[in-house]
């Protein structure tokens, strides 16, 4: 299995309107992260719209054009909020010499509007729009989650459609839920600081929590999946059919915590981030990554879709994770924190 190049060959993710969702909707999506463990949605009625999406890459990046003394006012910590400069995350520490070729900005979860966070200057006038923004990815995540527990088919006594939906319920208690945007420099701005042999932009992983929401821009390719086949196939930012959309439609993929759910059923999917052939310009993009509450127990699904796979536990060598255990586990690997202190 040859890991290195990419096979040139865009995977054809499918792309799904929720602007009328059914269960028919709900099977469609079932079979797409089956397959891929990734798939586009669009639609009315998400929230999302081209000023919105505008303004918050604008934001963005204005933030990281801001002088890095500003920057490190907000710098990461142990919680995975913060600022992260380049090469801090190291996404593939088992294969890479350094840490990723990009910085980052996360955002943990608001109380009252509120972040609970130092927020640079160039972003705290502008503290509303992003809990907006944050807010807008919960309401499509639990969306998505109501209809993947539609398409198992779970036990209506043990939860049906808002089995996955109530574990990500915040007025229940605290998540790991990350609203993050992201940039790429263009090599070009600073050849000295680049390597073509150890770099990349990031590193081959999958995600850590139930479900990612992805947003890009035109024009700003990099983004490969591990296909079934087991070769790197690149993902485009419009699938075909959508180039007349307004904005690309929404990536969506499964973490972790999600296949391990479903004992495998939706797939959590190896990806990374690349410079593309002829890349010019820098790479933004905005990921909001969906945790279950911290103290939920990540128990097999009680689905007949799911019965006839392996128990979860039974992955997991006989021991029972919870999401908070999980991420901080997966945290320390990638920014070399030490052990983590978690309950696995």
């Amino acid at each position: 299995m040859d890991l290195s190049q990419s096979n040139g060959t865009n995977l054809q993710i499918p792309v799904i309107d929720l602007s009328h969702a059914t269960a028919q909707t709900a099977d469609k999506l079932i079979d797409a992260v089956s397959r891929y463990g990734f798939v586009f949605v669009k639609g009315e009625g998400l929230g999302f719209t081209s000023q919105i999406l505008d303004d918050t890459f604008a934001l963005s990046k204005s933030f990281f054009a801001s002088p890095i003394e500003e920057k490190q006012t907000c710098a990461i910590s142990a919680n995975n909020i913060g600022w992260s400069s380049m090469h801090t995350e190291n996404l593939d520490p088992k294969n890479q010499k350094r840490g990723d070729f990009k910085e980052a900005m996360n955002f943990g979860e608001f109380i009252d509007g509120k972040a609970q966070q130092a927020l640079a200057p160039a972003i705290a006038p502008h503290e509303t729009d992003i809990h907006h923004f944050y807010d807008l990815c919960h309401e499509l995540c639990i969306k998505l989650l109501k209809l993947f527990a539609l398409g198992l088919k779970i036990d209506p006594f043990k939860g049906g459609e808002d089995f996955f939906a109530s574990r990500h319920d915040t007025s229940k208690g605290p998540s790991g839920r990350i609203l993050r945007l992201l940039h790429y420099p263009a090599v070009g701005k600073d050849e000295s600081a680049f390597d073509n042999v150890v770099d990349i932009r990031a590193g081959a992983h999958s995600d850590y929590g139930s479900l990612t929401l992805l947003f890009q821009r035109a024009g700003q390719p990099g983004l490969e999946v591990l296909s079934p086949t087991e070769s790197w196939s690149p993902v485009p930012v419009y699938p075909p059919g959508t180039e007349s959309d307004a904005f690309p439609p929404i990536l969506v993929n499964m973490g972790d915590l999600m296949q391990f759910w479903t004992a495998g059923v939706l797939k959590s999917t190896v990806h990374r981030v690349v410079f593309p052939p002829g890349e010019s310009e820098d790479r933004y993009s905005i990921a909001y990554f969906c945790h279950p509450l911290d103290k939920v127990e990540i128990e097999t699904v009680p689905s007949e879709m799911i019965k006839t796979r392996s128990e979860m536990n039974k992955q997991q060598n006989g021991e029972t994770i919870t999401a908070e255990g999980y991420l901080k586990k997966r945290l320390a690997e990638t920014y070399g924190w030490g052990k983590a202190q978690s309950t696995l």
